[in-house]
């Protein structure tokens, strides 16, 4: 869409949402000019309308900032550069980045020996760590709309979670005609809460099964069924005759729910489901990865054949799942300089940050970046609002386009990290010679 378009009301199609893991794109925006807002239409998702009104039509007023006064982007960069440039450890953190830029800040990180964490970056290890040690069976949103029978949502679907992913049921397919003539959804644990209408929809049925002691005895319990064990709990000896019946059943977790070490409870389930996959067919669907960060760490894969939590130290490259975790590094002392990336605008910088402080994102955290002594903050174009762009999906296969809304006039992450690696090199030039 062009900028005209924006703001006198259009509708911008096709447009894919980038505020949630889901990666919905069957709705659509439009520019309200006199109100000065952006509009979802075809949807009531509550995130999404959330983050759309953080934007308005239009040219953004957003400035680059030094210290908290204002000043033009080539003097942000070279502040930016000044300060990575005297760093003996950086972090680049939040990472809430496209395709394009996570690759410009790979290279940007293994120009500087930054470690590199995503926002939340605990949660995106559970899976993570289990796929390395065990591998693992996983599905798509359009395999579990058009296929499976059996849908268990391990943690059930706690207030928070419908929150995050407020179309989940929706785009699982549930309640739609034409595609499982008959499909049982279990809750698995949780306080059994979950939409009013889920009982009602047609060719629907559901339940809620109590946990077995906490989620880590639950899923090792019903691990143990499946694999032909006899257990004391017959509501999980009930689920494994569901699960062994079914030609296609799905346990989908949400890493966001689950306790710490929840990447036992995950290779618990990758268990159950290649256990059930010697007699009939079922996988997993992960449930997270928003904010950039599955994007950031396909491309850290992609690229260094490591996932997060790298370095590109001297000794090499460096993963360290565990040590290289945000909130312990900055507890430890253990960097000095805090590259934080945010383009989406909903995640919020470490609290108590008093570090070297460098922040590329939406202009909503201008503020928050301002009180912390010289900072510097370059605000940043969103891809899907203000710059197109790619986001990977929560199945993790499946890349999706992000399409402009209107041109915001800020630059993109991609040639922020460039220019900051042309002002370092230059800043390093300049000392050797």
């Amino acid at each position: 869409m062009t900028p005209s378009a924006a703001t006198t009301g259009l509708g911008a199609a096709p447009w894919t949402c980038p505020f949630c893991p889901l990666l919905c794109d069957g709705f659509a925006v439009r520019g309200d000019a006199p109100a000065r807002r952006l509009v979802l239409k075809g949807s009531d998702c509550p995130r999404a309308q959330q983050a759309l009104a953080t934007f308005e039509p239009g040219r953004s007023a957003a400035v680059p900032l030094v210290n908290g006064q204002a000043v033009d982007l080539a003097s942000a960069i070279q502040a930016a550069a000044t300060l990575l440039r005297a760093s003996h450890q950086p972090l680049m953190a939040g990472l809430g980045a496209d395709v394009a830029g996570s690759r410009a800040l790979y290279a940007l990180a293994a120009d500087t020996g930054a470690i590199a964490d995503a926002a939340n970056g605990a949660t995106l290890m559970h899976g993570l760590r289990a796929l390395q040690d065990r591998g693992a069976y996983t599905t798509t949103l359009a395999e579990v709309r058009t296929r499976a029978e059996l849908l268990v949502f391990v943690g059930g679907l706690p207030s928070a979670m419908q929150a995050r992913l407020p179309e989940l049921l929706r785009r699982c397919g549930v309640g739609e005609q034409g595609l499982v003539a008959q499909r049982h959804i279990v809750l698995l644990g949780g306080d059994g809460s979950a939409p009013a209408e889920l009982g009602k929809l047609p060719g629907v049925t559901f339940e809620h099964l109590p946990l077995s002691g906490d989620l880590f005895d639950t899923v090792a319990l019903l691990a143990a069924s499946v694999a032909g064990a006899t257990v004391a709990a017959p509501e999980l000896a009930a689920l494994t005759q569901r699960l062994q019946a079914g030609r296609y059943s799905v346990l989908a977790w949400e890493a966001a729910s689950l306790p710490a070490q929840g990447a036992l409870i995950v290779e618990a389930l990758n268990r159950i489901v290649g256990t059930l996959n010697r007699s009939t067919r079922a996988a997993t669907l992960p449930l997270g990865g928003g904010e950039g960060a599955a994007t950031a760490n396909q491309v850290w894969a992609w690229l260094s054949g490591l996932p997060l939590r790298t370095r590109a130290g001297p000794a090499g490259l460096e993963h360290e799942p565990l040590a290289f975790d945000t909130p312990r590094l900055l507890a430890d002392g253990a960097v000095d300089c805090v590259l934080w990336v945010s383009a989406f605008g909903s995640t919020g910088l470490p609290p108590g940050l008093r570090l070297p402080l460098i922040v590329l994102g939406h202009p909503a955290l201008a503020a928050s970046v301002s009180a912390v002594p010289g900072s510097v903050f370059i605000p940043v174009a969103t891809p899907g609002i203000g710059a197109a762009g790619h986001l990977f999906r929560t199945d993790g296969v499946v890349l999706m386009p992000l399409h402009a809304v209107h041109d915001d006039g800020l630059p993109t992450l991609a040639a922020v990290a460039q220019q900051l690696r042309l002002a370092l090199k230059a800043l390093r030039d300049g000392a050797a010679a």
